[in-house]
């Protein structure tokens, strides 16, 4: 079925600066510039999507992709505030579907550098939804249990149940990341040490690709975000945390320890990017210099995904229809 998506206004500017070798975003026609503000229709949605959407990961290269892009900065900032809200409350409708339906379930990853506004992302996209249907998991160092098992096991154990969506504020990937960075974390890992070789980040990683196409075949709707932040813009963030005392509790000296590593993280983020992303199981690489964009395309891919499953309640069996009518029948003849 042809998904809806969702409609909302839009203040479209003549000025649009597409990344090379991506899909462009919508385009002004004469009748709209004399008009500017007008709907984001389902295929202007899906050229916004398309435009940070990776599904094959052959020549992905993360420094093409810009980390403040706003798609050409068609989309106007006072606007998305609209969009954004509009977003959230469709999200919140589709969630109940999701639930009714109790066939599908969605696991949306979020994966990036410090200060590029998981949190925030994750918190504004869902503010809308019941959180009795969303479960958000947030994986930190591994514990001394979770070290004896196998890297994807706490993953695993965290999966959502048909009907709910699932948010995992870093993940499984975590072990092709920080722990590719600092390899000497694989020490406390247990591996046997045939195992533990140069090979082992190509294992991993094909094994991420294994347990998601089985996910995928088990029907988990898998939407994974890459929020791209530039260096310029996390050392703005970090001094802000330092400067204003209502923040300083987000700051911490490991965040600054990691940042000298920034390269080496930009590496392996690209490769782990480039080895997994699929059809079945897409990276989106979200610029993240401007919250407000961040959160609109995620919101947005949320949403789409969502829609494409044409998600209604399920039909009721013979035995369920008939428990139905007795028991309306019981309430009239109180």
């Amino acid at each position: 079925m042809r998904p809806s998506g969702f409609r909302c206004h839009f203040n479209l500017r003549m000025r649009h600066t597409a990344r090379p070798n991506q899909p462009e975003g919508p385009r002004v026609s004469s009748s709209d510039a004399k008009n500017p503000v007008k709907h984001l229709s389902g295929k202007e949605l899906h050229k916004l999507l398309d435009r940070y959407r990776v599904t094959d990961g052959k020549g992905f290269r993360l420094k093409d992709w810009d980390p403040d892009d706003t798609a050409g900065r068609l989309i106007d900032k006072a606007h998305a505030t609209a969009l954004l809200n509009g977003g959230v409350e469709h999200l919140a409708t589709l969630q109940e579907k999701l639930y009714a339906q109790d066939r599908w379930s969605v696991l949306c990853v979020f994966q990036a550098m410090d200060a590029a506004g998981k949190d925030g992302t994750i918190k504004h996209v869902l503010s809308g939804v019941n959180p009795q249907g969303v479960t958000v998991t947030s994986f930190k160092a591994p514990s001394p249990e979770e070290l004896k098992h196998d890297f994807l096991w706490r993953a695993a154990r965290a999966l959502p149940e048909r009907g709910r969506i699932g948010i995992f504020n870093r993940s499984h990937y975590e072990e092709t990341l920080v722990v590719r960075v600092h390899p000497e974390l694989l020490d406390k890992q247990h591996l046997p040490p045939e195992l533990n070789g140069k090979k082992v980040w190509d294992r991993r990683l094909g094994a991420i690709a294994g347990f998601e196409q089985y996910l995928a075949d088990q029907g988990t709707v898998i939407l994974k975000f890459f929020l791209h932040i530039s260096k310029d813009e996390q050392k703005r963030r970090f001094l802000e945390r330092l400067d204003d005392k209502a923040k300083n509790w987000k700051f911490s000296t490991a965040d600054l320890r990691e940042r000298a590593y920034w390269d080496n993280y930009q590496h392996v983020y690209e490769q782990a990017i480039a080895a997994t992303a699929t059809p079945h199981a897409p990276w989106f690489v979200v610029p993240s210099d401007n919250k407000w964009f961040t959160r609109l395309v995620v919101v947005c891919a949320i949403v789409d995904a969502l829609d494409r499953l044409d998600l209604r309640p399920r039909d009721l069996t013979a035995d369920e229809t008939a428990a139905l009518a007795a028991a309306r029948t019981k309430l009239m003849d109180e």
